[in-house]
Protein backbone atom coordinates (compact mmCIF):
# COMPACT_ATOMS: atom_id res chain seq x y z
CA UNK A 1 0.00 0.00 0.00
CA UNK A 2 1.12 3.43 -0.78
CA UNK A 3 1.70 5.61 2.20
CA UNK A 4 -0.95 8.73 2.78
CA UNK A 5 1.14 11.58 1.31
CA UNK A 6 0.92 15.10 3.32
CA UNK A 7 -0.49 18.27 1.23
CA UNK A 8 2.80 19.75 1.49
CA UNK A 9 4.93 16.62 0.74
CA UNK A 10 2.97 16.89 -2.78
CA UNK A 11 3.94 20.30 -2.84
CA UNK A 12 7.20 19.62 -2.39
CA UNK A 13 7.20 16.69 -4.88
CA UNK A 14 6.12 19.03 -7.81
CA UNK A 15 7.96 21.45 -7.31
CA UNK A 16 11.14 18.90 -7.83
CA UNK A 17 9.51 17.19 -10.57
CA UNK A 18 9.16 20.95 -12.06
CA UNK A 19 12.50 21.36 -11.42
CA UNK A 20 13.83 18.41 -13.38
CA UNK A 21 11.08 18.98 -15.97
CA UNK A 22 12.52 22.28 -16.78
CA UNK A 23 16.45 21.58 -16.70
CA UNK A 24 15.75 18.47 -19.13
CA UNK A 25 14.09 20.99 -21.44
CA UNK A 26 16.99 23.27 -21.33
CA UNK A 27 18.92 20.45 -22.51
CA UNK A 28 17.30 19.54 -25.12
CA UNK A 29 19.28 18.84 -28.30
CA UNK A 30 17.52 22.12 -30.63
CA UNK A 31 15.66 23.51 -27.74
CA UNK A 32 13.76 26.04 -28.13
CA UNK A 33 15.74 28.79 -26.23
CA UNK A 34 18.36 29.48 -29.08
CA UNK A 35 19.58 28.62 -32.68
CA UNK A 36 21.88 25.29 -31.75
CA UNK A 37 25.67 25.87 -31.61
CA UNK A 38 26.65 22.41 -31.15
CA UNK A 39 29.19 22.24 -34.12
CA UNK A 40 31.01 24.55 -32.18
CA UNK A 41 33.36 23.13 -29.72
CA UNK A 42 35.29 24.70 -26.82
CA UNK A 43 38.84 24.89 -27.43
CA UNK A 44 40.64 23.97 -30.47
CA UNK A 45 41.52 20.72 -29.49
CA UNK A 46 41.98 18.23 -32.29
CA UNK A 47 41.56 21.28 -35.04
CA UNK A 48 44.25 22.01 -37.63
CA UNK A 49 45.18 25.29 -37.53
CA UNK A 50 47.30 27.49 -39.89
CA UNK A 51 47.87 30.39 -37.57
CA UNK A 52 49.64 33.85 -37.18
CA UNK A 53 49.22 37.47 -36.01
CA UNK A 54 47.22 38.23 -39.27
CA UNK A 55 45.04 35.55 -38.88
CA UNK A 56 43.60 31.69 -38.60
CA UNK A 57 42.92 29.13 -41.15
CA UNK A 58 41.19 26.12 -39.56
CA UNK A 59 40.58 22.84 -40.90
CA UNK A 60 41.57 23.61 -44.44
CA UNK A 61 41.53 20.26 -46.82
CA UNK A 62 42.16 20.08 -50.06
CA UNK A 63 42.49 16.50 -51.28
CA UNK A 64 40.35 13.86 -48.33
CA UNK A 65 37.26 13.64 -50.39
CA UNK A 66 34.08 12.85 -48.04
CA UNK A 67 33.61 9.69 -47.71
CA UNK A 68 30.14 10.11 -50.20
CA UNK A 69 32.06 11.11 -52.65
CA UNK A 70 34.04 9.26 -55.50
CA UNK A 71 35.37 12.10 -56.90
CA UNK A 72 35.60 16.12 -56.61
CA UNK A 73 32.85 17.20 -58.56
CA UNK A 74 34.01 21.12 -59.55
CA UNK A 75 36.43 23.53 -58.30
CA UNK A 76 34.91 26.81 -56.97
CA UNK A 77 36.87 30.08 -56.24
CA UNK A 78 35.05 32.58 -54.25
CA UNK A 79 36.34 36.05 -52.76
CA UNK A 80 34.35 37.31 -49.66
CA UNK A 81 34.88 40.72 -48.30
CA UNK A 82 33.67 41.73 -44.73
CA UNK A 83 33.19 44.98 -42.83
CA UNK A 84 31.03 47.68 -42.05
CA UNK A 85 30.39 49.21 -45.70
CA UNK A 86 28.43 45.79 -46.83
CA UNK A 87 26.53 46.60 -44.06
CA UNK A 88 22.51 46.91 -44.39
CA UNK A 89 20.13 49.65 -42.73
CA UNK A 90 19.51 48.39 -38.89
CA UNK A 91 23.08 46.04 -39.02
CA UNK A 92 26.59 47.28 -38.02
CA UNK A 93 28.96 44.42 -40.21
CA UNK A 94 28.05 42.38 -42.56
CA UNK A 95 29.83 40.12 -45.80
CA UNK A 96 29.39 41.28 -49.35
CA UNK A 97 27.90 37.92 -50.45
CA UNK A 98 25.39 36.57 -48.53
CA UNK A 99 24.96 33.53 -50.37
CA UNK A 100 27.11 30.86 -51.69
CA UNK A 101 25.92 27.58 -54.36
CA UNK A 102 28.11 25.22 -54.79
CA UNK A 103 27.44 21.51 -56.53
CA UNK A 104 27.65 18.32 -54.53
CA UNK A 105 31.16 17.14 -53.95
CA UNK A 106 32.68 20.20 -54.73
CA UNK A 107 36.01 21.58 -53.90
CA UNK A 108 35.62 25.12 -52.07
CA UNK A 109 38.15 27.84 -52.06
CA UNK A 110 37.67 31.06 -50.38
CA UNK A 111 39.69 34.20 -50.16
CA UNK A 112 38.28 36.15 -46.98
CA UNK A 113 38.96 40.29 -47.55
CA UNK A 114 38.58 41.59 -44.15
CA UNK A 115 37.82 45.71 -44.90
CA UNK A 116 37.55 46.68 -41.43
CA UNK A 117 40.20 47.43 -38.40
CA UNK A 118 38.92 44.83 -36.33
CA UNK A 119 38.80 41.23 -36.77
CA UNK A 120 36.39 38.99 -38.36
CA UNK A 121 35.63 35.71 -39.31
CA UNK A 122 34.22 33.32 -42.18
CA UNK A 123 33.35 29.90 -40.41
CA UNK A 124 31.16 27.21 -42.09
CA UNK A 125 29.52 24.53 -39.43
CA UNK A 126 27.87 21.46 -39.90
CA UNK A 127 30.50 19.75 -42.24
CA UNK A 128 31.03 16.18 -41.29
CA UNK A 129 33.16 15.83 -37.99
CA UNK A 130 35.29 12.73 -39.28
CA UNK A 131 36.58 15.29 -41.49
CA UNK A 132 36.87 18.73 -40.28
CA UNK A 133 37.10 18.61 -36.39
CA UNK A 134 34.14 20.54 -34.82
CA UNK A 135 31.92 20.13 -37.96
CA UNK A 136 33.76 23.66 -38.79
CA UNK A 137 35.78 25.01 -41.44
CA UNK A 138 37.26 28.48 -40.02
CA UNK A 139 38.77 31.88 -41.82
CA UNK A 140 39.56 34.60 -40.01
CA UNK A 141 41.28 37.58 -40.43
CA UNK A 142 42.51 40.73 -38.65
CA UNK A 143 41.81 43.96 -39.66
CA UNK A 144 42.81 44.69 -43.08
CA UNK A 145 44.21 41.32 -43.83
CA UNK A 146 43.04 38.83 -46.06
CA UNK A 147 43.22 34.60 -45.22
CA UNK A 148 42.50 31.87 -47.89
CA UNK A 149 41.49 28.22 -47.34
CA UNK A 150 40.27 25.22 -48.78
CA UNK A 151 37.32 22.67 -48.06
CA UNK A 152 35.38 19.68 -49.61
CA UNK A 153 31.57 19.80 -49.19
CA UNK A 154 30.26 16.47 -49.26
CA UNK A 155 27.06 15.55 -52.08
CA UNK A 156 23.77 16.04 -49.53
CA UNK A 157 22.12 18.87 -50.33
CA UNK A 158 22.42 21.13 -47.59
CA UNK A 159 22.31 24.85 -46.87
CA UNK A 160 25.21 25.30 -44.43
CA UNK A 161 25.47 28.13 -41.65
CA UNK A 162 27.81 30.91 -42.26
CA UNK A 163 29.13 33.75 -40.27
CA UNK A 164 30.97 35.49 -37.41
CA UNK A 165 31.66 33.84 -33.75
CA UNK A 166 33.67 37.13 -32.58
CA UNK A 167 30.82 38.05 -29.35
CA UNK A 168 27.37 40.05 -31.33
CA UNK A 169 28.80 40.19 -35.08
CA UNK A 170 26.40 37.79 -35.83
CA UNK A 171 23.41 39.40 -34.39
CA UNK A 172 24.94 42.41 -36.08
CA UNK A 173 24.51 41.34 -39.82
CA UNK A 174 27.85 38.88 -40.30
CA UNK A 175 25.66 36.14 -40.97
CA UNK A 176 25.64 33.72 -44.90
CA UNK A 177 24.35 31.00 -46.30
CA UNK A 178 26.64 28.29 -48.07
CA UNK A 179 23.95 26.13 -50.49
CA UNK A 180 25.22 22.30 -51.68
CA UNK A 181 22.96 21.58 -54.99
CA UNK A 182 20.44 23.68 -54.30
CA UNK A 183 20.68 23.74 -50.60
CA UNK A 184 17.68 22.22 -47.99
CA UNK A 185 15.80 26.02 -48.04
CA UNK A 186 17.34 29.60 -46.67
CA UNK A 187 18.35 29.66 -43.32
CA UNK A 188 16.18 32.56 -40.90
CA UNK A 189 17.34 36.12 -40.29
CA UNK A 190 20.11 35.96 -43.55
CA UNK A 191 20.53 39.75 -44.01
CA UNK A 192 19.28 40.09 -47.79
CA UNK A 193 18.33 37.05 -48.15
CA UNK A 194 15.71 35.97 -45.57
CA UNK A 195 15.75 39.29 -43.33
CA UNK A 196 14.15 38.89 -39.93
CA UNK A 197 11.14 36.08 -41.32
CA UNK A 198 11.10 32.66 -40.69
CA UNK A 199 10.36 31.21 -43.70
CA UNK A 200 8.26 27.89 -43.69
CA UNK A 201 10.33 24.57 -43.30
CA UNK A 202 13.36 26.34 -41.91
CA UNK A 203 12.90 27.26 -38.21
CA UNK A 204 16.05 27.48 -36.28
CA UNK A 205 14.39 24.79 -33.89
CA UNK A 206 11.80 22.08 -34.49
CA UNK A 207 8.22 23.01 -33.26
CA UNK A 208 7.78 19.69 -31.51
CA UNK A 209 10.86 20.86 -29.28
CA UNK A 210 8.59 23.34 -28.67
CA UNK A 211 5.07 21.91 -27.98
CA UNK A 212 6.34 19.03 -25.76
CA UNK A 213 7.90 21.35 -23.18
CA UNK A 214 4.68 23.87 -23.33
CA UNK A 215 2.63 20.60 -22.66
CA UNK A 216 4.77 19.57 -20.06
CA UNK A 217 5.39 22.58 -18.58
CA UNK A 218 1.19 22.86 -18.44
CA UNK A 219 1.02 19.75 -16.66
CA UNK A 220 3.16 20.50 -14.10
CA UNK A 221 1.61 23.64 -13.43
CA UNK A 222 -1.84 21.67 -12.95
CA UNK A 223 -0.08 19.03 -10.53
CA UNK A 224 0.94 22.16 -8.18
CA UNK A 225 -2.66 24.05 -8.44
CA UNK A 226 -3.71 20.47 -7.52
CA UNK A 227 -1.71 20.00 -4.70
CA UNK A 228 -2.15 23.54 -3.58
CA UNK A 229 -6.19 23.38 -3.65
CA UNK A 230 -6.09 20.23 -1.39
CA UNK A 231 -3.64 21.19 0.93
CA UNK A 232 -6.67 24.33 1.57
CA UNK A 233 -9.15 22.28 2.19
Amino acid sequence: MVPHQAPEDRVRAAAVIAAFCVGATLALPGGALAQDHSDHVTGHAGHHMEVDETGMVMNANDSILPRDCSEVSRDHRFEVRAGSGHARPGHTFAYDTAELEVEPCSRVTVTFVNEDDVRHQWMVHGLPRYLYPGGMFHLEAAGGETRTGTFIVPSDEVTYLVHCDLAQHMEKGMKAQLKVGGGSGDLWSVPGISGDRRRSGTWPVSPASIVFPAVLTGMILVMILRAVLSRRR
